[in-house]
């Protein structure tokens, strides 16, 4: 498998990087990559997938965290990983904490647990 992403360099540039099956078969890296990729595209932004995505300026707008989003990528991923959880940073379900922040804990196949934390 393969799939692109982009790194922001120090300097603010972004570059693209080829991201592919690793030769023991593992595919954590592709997966987790997409993931990250879904996670930063608007919903109705890409022509293949409209409902994938962040409903980003709707949620800026009304000041309603997309969690329900969240939710659903988080299920068309958690088949690839051992262990996929996807919460809310926030200290508390009333906190004012804006842009929203989600913890993201991805356990893969393999048995290596990545953590992170996904601004909206």
């Amino acid at each position: 498998m393969r799939t692109y992403g982009r790194i922001t360099n120090k300097d603010g540039s972004r570059t693209w990087v080829v991201v592919e099956t690793a030769p023991d078969g593992d595919n954590s890296a592709v997966y987790l990559t997409a993931l990250a990729q879904t996670l930063q595209l608007n919903l109705n932004e890409s022509p293949f997938y409209g409902s994938w995505g962040l409903p980003a300026i709707p949620a800026a707008r009304s000041g309603i965290p997309p969690d329900y989003n969240m939710m659903l990528t988080q299920r068309r991923y958690a088949a690839y990983f051992a262990s996929l959880l996807v919460a809310r940073a926030n200290s508390g379900p009333y906190s004012n904490r804006k842009p929203p922040v989600y913890s993201i804990t991805a356990t893969t196949k393999q048995g290596s647990v990545l953590t992170g934390e996904f601004p909206t």
